[in-house]
């Protein structure tokens, strides 16, 4: 009789054994319906150079250290009220999951014990009893998981905010070391991994630490000695799950490399597709492709052989285990030490104990992999070199006892000693002690042979870098004790390739509005735009357009000519109405016509600035005043063109009658 009931137990088991084991292999593979997977959009942390600029080859090593976990987990630090609610409804739903073994058990022992009326009407006193509960539980789990849900997307709001900021804020020695696809994925993937490890993974973690304590408890409760059985695999699969987790993180990374290569071919050839087909290299680039994702399959088939031969071990204890409970619980059963209800309870415990186990190593993989992106992030917000924002107010009006006014920027600039390498190439020396006067309110042409420092002399008053000795002043007043922003806003620039966003042409041009004038009417801003564009000459081709000033130009302005996006983008500096004005061989790359309307816009809004052009084309540089000509990275001459020319064997006149400068009306 006993091995009857033990038999018929076994066959309904086989269903909840079943679904267990299912609920087991979901959350190793767990699925998101609403996330869209492309080698294209999945980042890999370790596919780029780390973003310190010291350091930049290596990659930051994963160590779970509790400085490391505590500035993980303080990112929940603004949402303790829900992360706690939801906890507490985590209690509740995992207090209902556990109930329903014993309660099981219960029913199965009253089908044993009662009989007709009497057990139809326990059954349906139970039943409503469970329906209640289970109620109870539904709620609580739908709240527990909105909140959890909710939670992590607003950690992910704020951590992307505070990270898209302290990027912007580096200075531009940062982005020359980093890839903007590097940026990007730490802003979309590294945030969301980080957000999941304190949310949904905190809640995943206790929710199987708690089933786990609450399913070992009642193990023990209804028979220790069955208990202390069940419970023999569990020291050497937590060794084994170390060792595993180990081993599945080196290879892991094995597999990020692999994707970052494939991914970095996929975005460099997207974004220089017009080359990739000019030469004809389609077949080339999709065998380097197929190259780069077959590398990726092969590390993918060990990893799945690693996560096959550890699953299948676990599986293979815990079908050793079961039998060993059934041996020793139909011992106890033929005893009368133990019930069928009691020994179907304890079964299901056992079952629950080893899914929260299992949940358990998944939540510590899924903390090293939350450890792993918040490094790469914290490498990004704690890097260094941030630009030195000198900090200015409303209310600040001076500075070195000079007003901060329009008027400060048109005094003379003065590059004093200047000696400039930039950061990723150490071993050149770009400017060598070079000494520049810049008379303000004129017109100043630098010119001279390609590498001699003509448009580093334009960043370094930006301050896009700073030298490594000298001084630039304007009037009195070092550029680097000046407001950073304040000084930016008083500078405009058009370089030879204008980068325009894939926005509106009003759009564009608006950007040159200075943050200064903060709430400016839409009105009023978009009757400066207009005149802006009439000024530089742009507003002939835009109202020609069918959609005018709401035209979108394309990805970096790909939908308009390069006369076309040059006159946007000098619209864009006359809007801002800078100081200073710095020409970066504006005009070198147009043809006749084009050149000749924006040449026709730069003498309108020359008058009362300090103007900068770094030229090669003659037309340009015998129109300005001065003329500096750099040599090997300092001024080798300065004057007016008839100076220049009149001095012989001069490095200027040499360059004219080389034709290294190119007059546009021969």
């Amino acid at each position: 009789m006993t091995f009857h009931r033990l038999t018929l137990f076994a066959s309904f088991l086989s269903r909840p054994s079943n679904f267990l084991i299912h609920s087991h292999q979901c959350r190793l593979f767990k699925f998101n319906p609403n996330r869209q997977f492309s080698l294209t959009k999945i980042r890999p942390r370790g596919d780029r150079p780390a973003p310190s600029i010291k350091d930049a080859a290596k990659k930051p090593k994963v160590k779970l250290t509790y400085s490391e976990l505590g500035k993980l987990f303080r990112l929940a630090q603004h949402e303790k009220g829900r992360i706690g609610c939801a906890i507490g409804l985590l209690f509740i739903s995992s207090g209902v999951t556990m109930s329903v073994p014993y309660f099981l058990g219960k029913i199965i022992d009253m089908l044993q014990t009662y009989k007709h009326d009497e057990l139809r009407t326990r059954l349906k006193q139970m039943t409503w009893f469970l329906v209640g509960i289970f109620g109870v539980g539904a709620l609580a789990n739908f709240g527990r998981v909105y909140l959890i849900l909710t939670t992590a997307q607003r950690i992910i709001k704020r951590v992307r905010q505070q990270l898209f900021n302290g990027i912007l804020r580096k200075e531009m020695a940062f982005f020359d070391k980093q890839k903007t696809g590097e940026l990007v994925n730490r802003l979309s993937s590294d945030t969301e991994v980080m957000s999941n490890a304190v949310t949904q993974n905190i809640s995943d973690g206790l929710r199987a630490l708690t089933q786990s304590i609450a399913g070992v408890g009642l193990m023990f409760y209804i028979s220790p000695h069955l208990a202390l059985v069940g419970l023999t695999t569990v020291p050497p699969l937590a060794v084994g799950a170390i060792v595993f987790g180990r081993y599945i993180k080196r290879l892991s990374t094995k597999v990020q490399d692999g994707l970052a290569k494939a991914t970095d071919v996929a975005d460099e050839r997207f974004s220089n597709i017009r080359t990739v087909k000019a030469f004809s290299k389609e077949d080339h680039e999709i065998e380097l492709y197929n190259q780069r994702v077959s590398s990726v399959l092969q590390l993918k088939y060990k990893e799945s052989l690693a996560y096959g031969l550890f699953y299948g071990m676990t599986g293979l204890s815990g079908n050793i285990i079961v039998l060993s409970v059934f041996y020793f619980g139909g011992i106890s059963m033929s005893e009368e030490a133990l019930t069928i209800g009691d020994l179907s309870s304890f079964l299901l415990y056992a079952f629950w104990v080893g899914v929260s186990i299992s949940g358990l190593f998944s939540f510590h993989l899924e903390l090293m992999k939350g450890v792993g992106a918040s490094q790469a992030v914290w490498a990004i917000l704690n890097e260094d070199h941030n630009e030195r924002m000198i900090a200015s107010s409303q209310l600040q009006r001076t500075i070195h006892g000079e007003p901060l006014t329009s008027a400060l920027m048109l005094r003379d600039i003065t590059l004093d000693a200047i000696s400039f390498r930039y950061p990723t190439r150490p071993d050149v020396l770009v400017l060598d002690n070079l000494t520049l006067r810049v008379p303000g309110g004129r017109v100043l042409a630098i010119c001279g042979s390609s590498g001699s420092g003509k448009s580093t002399i334009a960043q370094l008053l930006l301050r896009f870098y700073e030298p490594q000795t000298g001084q630039i002043r304007i009037g009195k007043v070092p550029i680097n004790e000046m407001p950073l922003q304040w000084l930016r806003s008083n500078i405009g620039t058009v370089p030879q390739e204008p980068i325009l966003f894939s926005s509106s042409i009003y759009e564009n041009i608006a950007y040159g509005h200075s943050s200064v004038e903060k709430n400016l009417p839409e009105t009023i801003l978009r009757n400066k735009v207009i005149q802006a564009a009439n000024t530089a000459n742009a507003s002939g081709f835009i109202d020609q357009l069918p959609e005018k000033y709401e035209t979108k130009v394309g990805e970096r302005g790909t939908m308009l000519s390069g006369g076309q996006k040059q006159r946007v983008a000098l619209s864009r500096a006359i809007l801002r109405d800078p100081s200073i004005l710095v020409l970066d061989e504006a005009t070198s790359a147009l043809d006749t016509q084009s050149e000749y309307l924006v040449q026709e816009a730069l003498e309108k809004i020359m008058v009362n600035r300090t103007v900068i052009i770094i030229a090669h084309r003659l037309s340009t540089i015998i129109k300005a005043d001065q003329i500096a000509v750099l040599d090997k990275g300092r001024v080798g001459e300065q004057g007016t063109y008839a100076e220049l020319m009149s001095i012989e064997n001069g490095i200027f006149r040499r360059l004219v009658s080389t034709q290294t400068m190119v007059d546009v009306d021969e």
